[in-house]
């Protein structure tokens, strides 16, 4: 296997990290688990994607409610406490002194199994947590994104229930490779009745005559990102709704957007070669963005992690 950390990396500080496996800090060449752990068997485990804004994590709370309701969903035995987790993101953040511009990845899996299987009770280990924080600035920046339509669709209750925050991201990774080899930025995934769910790896959200519009959370990830956008679209005064949207509703908005903690908010502007609105980042997006910016700011949890 070619080294990887011999390739560039997007940003080359993120070679010397330190990521937290299992209760311990390691270098990032020694940052593995073990090939009996249940992430390795079947992608059984569960994660958040956290921001760091000046020295505070925002919506910490709420992500890791969502990361505890995961892993209760699924079953695992021994969930560490919050306050061992929210610990082992301060050791992770102290140890590579990062105060800002920082995503973190935090995963935890259903631990080692003490014999390859699908079995839980094959695992008696406990669970396994892994904070892996990276300087990484939004993903999509300022320029606006392309997406297409995958012919992949997104799980519904029916098959793999979205409320629950798992890393078996095969069914995402199909559409993204769709979308890669079109030369879009994402993928729009539709249900299974053909109305829009979300992309690959954000919740979507359109305008349309100064009303914004955003899917039903049936066959997607009710996002934490998406829960704030809609406070804050509230909060202003402008209108904002859940409901069904199809294709014909995106192509012909006056303004679409995608929220998500890696990416905030970002500007789409064509999808399945349909221009949206004027082609360029609406007023309405602009608006949110810099609101959710200013509240995430103001409200990120403070953590001590330069002292």
């Amino acid at each position: 296997m070619r080294d990887y950390l011999a390739a560039e990396l997007p940003d080359p500080r993120n070679a010397k990290i330190v990521v937290h496996v299992g209760g311990v800090l390691v270098p990032r060449r020694e940052a593995k688990v073990s090939v009996f752990d249940s992430s390795v068997q079947g992608g059984d485990a569960v994660w958040e994607g956290l921001r760091l804004y000046d020295g505070g994590i925002f919506k910490l709370d709420a992500h890791l409610d969502r990361l505890h309701a995961s892993a209760h969903a699924l079953a695992f035995d021994g969930i560490p406490e919050r306050e061992e987790i929210t610990h082992a993101i301060f050791e992770t953040l102290k140890a590579n002194d990062m105060r800002d511009g920082v995503h973190i990845r935090l995963t935890l899996t259903r631990g080692p199994k003490v014999t390859s299987g699908m079995s839980r009770r094959f695992n008696r280990a406990g669970c396994c947590l892994i904070v892996l924080a990276e300087w990484k600035a939004p993903v999509y920046g300022n320029r606006g994104i392309r997406l297409i339509t995958a012919s992949v669709r997104r799980h519904s209750p029916q098959t793999l229930d979205s409320k629950i925050h798992h890393t078996n991201l095969l069914n995402n990774i199909l559409a993204k490779i769709e979308a890669e080899a079109a030369g879009a930025d994402d993928a729009v995934m539709l249900d299974l009745e053909g109305f829009v769910s979300e992309t690959n790896a954000t919740n979507l959200f359109m305008a349309k005559s100064g009303e914004i519009l955003t899917p039903w959370a049936d066959s997607c990830l009710p996002g934490i990102t998406r829960a704030v956008v809609i406070e804050l679209a509230r909060e202003s005064g402008i209108p904002c709704r859940e409901t069904r949207l199809s294709l014909t509703q995106l192509y012909t908005a006056d303004e679409v957007f995608t929220t998500g903690t890696m990416g905030e908010l970002a500007a789409v502007l064509e999808i399945d070669g349909r221009t949206i609105g004027s082609g360029e980042a609406g007023p309405l997006t602009d608006r949110l963005q810099a609101s959710y910016l200013e509240k995430a700011k103001r409200e990120s949890e403070r953590l001590p992690v330069a002292e």
